[in-house]
């Protein structure tokens, strides 16, 4: 009957979450007075959660392990169905344990060291969904279930990074972040429609089970976009830069997301999948590639750093590397032992970090004279081999300029049509044609500045236009067009005051509703 209560573990602290965010909006979980309620609001979720998964562990060493367990069912349409299971075999077990326990080190190590922090709230609300979201994607039986908690731990890490969201380097390494991961996630989605397609289910069992079949290049599709979504999510070349700029949030948040748990839910995932990807050389191949050259990268770019958090960081970028190495060889057993024994020393590590910055009496360790002697080598390392500058030039610029576009397109023609103030001053062609007869405006930035391929041209057009309006529209129609364009100007505008005001508003509802009748 205990294993029908295994949806409680994850839920837990998804509730805690949830309750302090209610408590913020509501106004009862503000201010240095509900800090002892929100931290053992925390704190006592993850223990019962802790609790609940002991028996379950404890009922497995006695009579075995329970395997699939079905909870019910969450949506159901046609011949698609997604139940609500959890896959309880002794992996699943091990690392939940795992994760709950380094978690609720991380919260009673927060509980003191966020003390007064303004967004203390804030910070355990999104601990409690990174929980929550770290035991789904352990315990979850299929693959959409994985994928709610591997998205909830990313929403919880994207968040987490921009804590100071006052501060642009935090948003803008924030955004680097979501913007890194949502290839990952795209990798998941293609492997999950692919197991629907091909497989017609997406349940763990029905998907390791098709690898032993003899459609081998299928296996190898399905495999490929969990393979993906690991690479990203575990920080692998060439996916790494996220991972280093990831450190603007929190000591206690990099700990339990980067040094300790959430950067190893890739090599779980591959573990978890095992079967399907071992039957594919061509995968095995990759991840020993990346897996070799991750870890390079992070050993190389480690020696050349001078803090403490950086350092740590890019040790454990070199030991997941390591990790994928060992499953690109098939050792997924030493794999496993290798991810536990890892993420229990480096929380030790981060969260000790504070502490051992004000023990610090001297300064950091020179680079090592062998990598001095190498001035290529050594450079590389100091740009951490250009990654960054690449990744924000293919995934991060392309971003930022498609939401200045959107927000530019909201501000200029939706604000406009629902009849908001417009914010951005633009001026119509023939006011900035008077103005620049004034000298009021300078010759450049008349038309807006544009972005990428599509929006260069899109400017071309524009100045193209504006200048046969310039000299063969207004000026080849001297004054009196001019003044003819200004008289109808006027008359738009009072049509357009009298069309605002509530009578004729109300007006035109009643003539819409008499056309529609």
């Amino acid at each position: 009957m205990a294993d029908y209560l295994v949806w409680l573990i994850p839920t837990l602290p998804l509730l805690a979450a949830a309750w302090i965010g209610l408590g913020f909006v509501a106004g009862w979980s503000r201010g240095e007075q509900a800090e002892t309620m929100i931290g053992r609001l925390v704190i006592g979720s993850s223990l019962l959660s802790l609790l609940l998964l002991s028996l379950l562990g404890a009922d497995a060493v006695l009579y075995g392990t329970p395997g699939q367990v079905v909870c019910g069912t969450w949506f159901s349409s046609g011949d698609y169905r997604i139940p609500i299971s959890f896959l309880l075999d002794s992996l699943g077990l091990g690392m939940g344990v795992l994760v709950l326990i380094l978690c609720l080190l991380t919260q009673l190590f927060s509980v003191n060291y966020m003390h007064r922090e303004r967004g203390y709230p804030r910070f355990f609300m999104l601990l409690s969904l990174f929980t929550g979201g770290m035991l789904l994607i352990v315990l979850a039986g299929n693959a959409v279930l994985t994928f709610v908690g591997w998205e909830l731990a990313g929403l919880s890490s994207y968040l987490l990074i921009g804590y100071s969201y006052d501060r642009t380097v935090a948003t803008v390494n924030a955004t680097r972040a979501f913007v890194t991961n949502r290839v990952g996630d795209a990798g998941f989605l293609f492997s999950i429609a692919l197991a629907y397609a091909w497989i017609g289910s997406v349940e763990w069992p029905s998907i390791l089970e098709y690898s032993s079949r003899p459609e081998a290049l299928t296996a190898g599709l399905i495999g490929i976009g969990f393979v993906t979504a690991a690479l990203v999510k575990s920080a692998q070349v060439p996916f790494s830069p996220w991972i280093g700029r990831a450190l603007e949030g929190p000591t206690p948040s990099s700990a339990v997301f980067y040094g300790a748990v959430m950067v190893h839910a890739g090599v779980y995932l591959l573990i978890r999948i095992h079967p399907l990807i071992s039957e594919t050389p061509l995968i095995m191949y990759l991840l020993v590639l990346l897996g070799t050259l991750t870890a390079l990268y992070g050993w190389l770019s480690g020696l050349v750093q001078t803090d403490v958090k950086s350092s740590l960081m890019f040790s454990t970028t070199a030991q997941v590397g390591l990790m994928f190495l060992e499953c690109g060889l098939g050792w997924f057993e030493l794999a496993a032992w290798h991810l536990a024994t890892h993420a229990i020393w480096r929380t030790y590590q981060f969260l000790h970090a504070p502490a051992l910055m004000h023990l610090a009496t001297r300064p950091a360790r020179p680079v090592a004279k062998w990598l001095r002697r190498i001035p290529a080598l050594h450079a590389a390392a100091m740009q951490r081999f250009w990654l960054d500058a690449i990744t924000d030039w293919l995934l991060l610029r392309p971003t930022r300029s498609l939401a200045q576009d959107l927000q530019d397109f909201d501000q200029r023609v939706i604000n406009r049509i629902i009849g908001l103030p417009d914010r951005t001053a633009t001026l119509s062609s023939l006011s900035q044609w008077e103005a620049r007869k004034q000298g009021q405006f300078r010759q450049e930035g008349e038309i807006g500045s544009a972005r990428g391929l599509v929006g260069r041209l899109l400017q071309w057009f524009a100045t193209l236009l504006y200048w046969f309006e310039e000299h063969l529209v207004l000026k080849g129609g001297s004054e009196g067009l001019e003044s003819a364009i200004k008289l109808i100007g006027r008359y738009l505008q009072q049509v357009e005051q009298l069309l605002s005001q509530p009578r004729y508003l109300l007006l035109m509802i009643m003539v819409t509703f008499v056309v529609i009748l």
